[in-house]
């Protein structure tokens, strides 16, 4: 008799969880209330209809990312006051001599490859300032350029095991090596980078052309005269080089990385010349307070079980075919993933795969979740910490990313992509 009130009450509150995320994310989708106004308004009332508990919330909110984040918008600040980012843009510009195309390669593929050997979160902090300053000198729109970032830096993480969180969660369970993760997952993710940066070249190619005054002016000037600040650069340029090496030995010294990025923040707020308030007042808060009414709202869909039983019922439906619990396992990581953000998709489906791949362990599922859940992450704005990053730098920056704009190309991106997973899947473990 007890049970069933109890059983009733808690597919309740799961059904409100959901029904407030999907309103949540159509609120957000439709542009017309700002994002950070609606993912607030969805974690308080689902505390307030103690759908979710205050502890569980706090327990839900991913402090690591917000403390990234805080540390490396510091950095980032405190760097780009010096006229570091400017001079770099325009070495960038220089460079590529003004072709569109060499110059979308050249910053996709390098922030796919900093993404795989940092992690992608950090890469986008620092990739997407430098792209609006190079944009601004060679006058074209700097949004496609952000969008093809986005993707390769979510593509470009997959190939290792430090470079997006899914993986690194999937590691800590299963004990894979780093040379596991390169050698069965870069082969894949590599392909589906140099796809997608050319395929979204071709998309976006006549919104990057380049005026030839823009490009003869931006060839005629001198980077060295962009530096605004060589003492305080001289100061600041060993602790940022400290702090990005500090994000390839995290693992090993057992620190985690938003350690590294405060660590880092303070040792430059410490020694700087520029003003605390200042520096303090060019965090994007707009974008930390999204994160956290976000991870509250995924919380709740995990303390109520929706992912739980969603995950299940996916896998359940393969009925014991190897072939199709693969494809069901990626697919779904990669569908429910870029819906709800991958990281709590991939520690709800870590248990699944773990029972689904028994007691002798095949790998070949730990890489159906990994390819999923990351490649996943490029299906909408919302669906990994460094998209929402980037929205938020954007956005701060006058030119916002919209959902349904970046929806446009995150779809066909993770459709595509996906399909070549399906093929690499196939190929390789079937």
């Amino acid at each position: 008799m007890v049970e069933g009130p109890a059983a009733r009450d808690h597919d309740a509150r799961m059904i409100f969880a959901i029904v407030a995320f999907v309103v949540a994310l159509g609120l957000i989708a439709s542009e017309r209330v700002d994002r950070t106004k609606v993912a607030l308004l969805g974690a308080v009332v689902l505390l307030l209809t103690q759908t979710i508990d205050q502890e569980t919330a706090i327990a839900a909110i991913d402090f690591n990312t917000l403390g990234l984040l805080t540390g490396m918008m510091i950095v980032v600040r405190l760097v780009e006051t010096t006229g570091a980012f400017t001079y770099v843009a325009i070495r960038a510009g220089q460079l590529s001599r003004g072709r569109p195309l060499a110059l979308v390669v050249s910053l996709a593929l390098a922030t796919a490859v900093l993404s795989a050997f940092l992690d992608n979160l950090t890469t986008i902090l620092l990739v997407v300032p430098v792209t609006f300053l190079i944009a601004d000198a060679l006058e074209i729109d700097p949004l496609p350029i952000v969008a093809i970032e986005i993707v390769a830096c979510n593509l470009g993480g997959t190939a290792t095991l430090i470079g997006d969180p899914p993986n690194i969660m999937i590691a800590g369970h299963t004990g894979l090596s780093f040379t596991a993760f390169l050698s069965n997952l870069a082969p894949v993710a590599v392909v589906a980078t140099l796809l997608a940066v050319f395929g979204l070249y071709a998309v976006f190619r006549r919104r990057l052309r380049i005026p030839d005054a823009a490009r003869r002016r931006v060839m005629d000037l001198d980077a060295g005269a962009a530096i605004e600040d060589a003492r305080e650069l001289r100061v600041l340029l060993p602790i940022l080089g400290l702090t990005i090496l500090g994000f390839f030995v995290h693992k090993p010294l057992h620190l985690e990385p938003a350690t590294v990025a405060l660590a880092g923040a303070t040792a430059m707020l410490l020694i700087t010349r520029q003003k605390l308030h200042e520096t303090l007042s060019a965090i994007e808060w707009p974008t930390l307070f999204f994160f956290a009414g976000l991870f509250v709202m995924v919380g709740a869909l995990e303390h109520t079980g929706a992912v739980d039983e969603l995950a299940e019922a996916i896998v359940s439906a393969t009925d014991g075919d190897r072939s199709a619990e693969l494809l069901a396992i990626s697919w779904s990581a990669a569908i429910v993933g870029g819906i709800i953000d991958n990281i709590p998709l991939t520690a709800t489906m870590i248990p699944v795969v773990q029972e689904i791949a028994g007691p002798t362990g095949d790998d070949a599922y730990w890489w159906a979740l990994a390819l999923g859940a990351c490649f996943g992450g490029n299906l909408t704005i919302v669906s990994a910490a460094a998209n929402v990053a980037a929205a938020g730098m954007a956005a701060r920056m006058g030119r916002p990313i919209g959902f349904v704009p970046f929806l446009k190309i995150g779809v066909p991106v993770t459709v595509l992509s996906m399909v070549l997973v399906t093929g690499y899947l196939y190929l390789r473990y079937l």
